[in-house]
């Protein structure tokens, strides 16, 4: 019975070990210096780092003498353990994803081990980036468009102008897809000292940045003032959220700031759903004898019984005809969205590649269904008064990768012809 009873309890005395990287890596280079935390009172057997790519593997360890009897009598804290791991091109690594495992035995009687995995990147090489020598001259609130050249490991590349980043794309029949361009926004608010910049960066938190040729071009955009009356807050609070409570005002008020918000970063988020290619070949037209009622980044003052009461910028044009007008795409491309929005009311969005998409909100019917791909001038519904509309009239607008632009520049032929295709390699 001694003889069951002894192993029997040092099996039941043996622990689980408890093991960490320190920090945990997200990447890793040639030669590596690895910290593990081992938690376990009576230490480890053993340590083992290994990597793994595909064929290529390398690992490091290290090793104590088994302690199978005594043990129970160790009472050991936190150990930190460092080993050496490498990710040598000879061992046949290269930059991109890997797996790294540490495994830890117990250095007790049942010697139990414990595995811990992390999924990294190999970084061999780091990031670089050229960007073209043309000249971009750039309209606040508008559009641009740059080509550029990325080496090394990089896993994204695009333009940032402040916070907001643009995504690059192959440029089209190009070699490599270290070949990109980006077309990306100014957006109206933007500083008038903010350099734009290409970029590329990598999981390793590598990031580079190439500066190119540029000019600003300021414009002033417009203040409003607009009285709010109580028809246009009952009919607006009503129709975008029916069935509430609440003063109209601050109902109003609400919907003004909150809701608008939401619509614009659910509007922004349709950015994910763009082609990468281009759905169009003709310009952009605007709604055909249409009168301009608000123009792109108007600020806009709300009063209410003589009082300021919110601030809201309108990104759009404004444009009216006659009731219930058809309202045509602007240009060929996918609807990716077709249904209520907010303050858009009934509100379809046309996806035209690489980011570029277009807006029609306020419609009073929508005629076309998601995923419908339609061609330049054919009817998407009819204008209306749907949403935060005080008349029937169409709330146009374009967006480059999820920042609404203005959109007078893609209505005008020598404008895209200048900044668009002619830094493209033609078809």
């Amino acid at each position: 019975m001694l003889a069951i009873g002894i192993p029997a309890a040092l099996f039941f005395l043996s622990t689980e070990t408890a093991l960490e990287l320190k920090p945990a890596p997200k990447a890793l280079a040639a030669a590596n210096g690895l910290v593990i935390s081992i938690r376990n009172p009576h230490g480890a057997r053993s340590v083992t780092a290994s990597l793994h790519q595909g064929s290529a593997q390398s690992s490091a360890s290290m090793t104590e003498p088994a302690d199978r009897l005594l043990f129970w009598k160790k009472k050991q804290g936190e150990t930190l353990l460092h080993l050496e791991l490498t990710a040598r091109p000879d061992q046949g690594f290269k930059s991109g994803p890997a797996q790294l495992t540490v495994e830890a035995v117990s250095n007790d009687f049942r010697g139990a081990a414990t595995k811990k995995s992390y999924d990294v990147v190999v970084n061999l090489e780091p990031p670089r980036v050229t960007a073209d020598s043309e000249q971009h001259y750039i309209n606040l609130g508008g559009s641009e468009l740059v080509t550029f050249t990325v080496s090394g490991y990089w896993t994204e590349a695009g333009v940032k102008v402040g916070a907001h980043k643009f995504r690059s794309f192959p440029l089209p029949g190009a070699k490599s897809e270290n070949e990109r361009f980006c077309l990306f926004a100014y957006p109206w608010d933007t500083p008038k000292d903010t350099v734009p910049l290409v970029y590329a960066t990598n999981p390793a938190g590598q990031e580079v940045t190439a500066q190119f040729w540029y000019r600003i071009k300021p414009k002033a955009f417009r203040s409003r003032e607009l009285e709010l009356s109580d028809d246009f807050l009952q009919k607006a609070v009503n129709d975008i959220e029916p069935g509430g409570s609440g003063e109209l005002i601050d109902r109003f008020l609400h919907i003004n700031r909150d809701v608008r918000r939401q619509n614009n970063e659910l509007m922004s988020g349709l950015r994910s759903q763009s082609e990468p290619r281009f759905l169009w070949t003709e310009p952009f037209q605007q709604l055909s004898n249409s009168k301009v009622e608000a123009l792109f980044a108007d600020v806009r003052s709300y009063k209410y019984q003589g009082k300021k009461v919110d601030q809201q910028v309108h990104l759009g044009f404004d444009l009216s005809k006659v009731k219930q007008a058809p309202v045509v795409a602007s240009n060929a491309g996918k609807v990716i969205f077709a249904d209520r929005l907010g303050i858009y009311g009934n509100c379809v969005v046309v996806d035209h590649g690489y980011g570029l998409q277009s807006i029609y909100g306020h419609l009073s019917k929508i005629e076309v269904k998601q995923g419908q791909m339609v061609k330049r001038g054919e009817e998407l519904g009819r204008s209306g008064a749907t949403g935060m509309a005080g008349g029937d009239h169409l709330h146009f607008s374009m967006q480059v990768d999820g920042v609404q632009v203005n959109p007078i520049e893609w209505w005008d032929e020598h404008w895209l012809k200048d900044r668009v295709f002619s830094k493209l390699p033609k078809p």
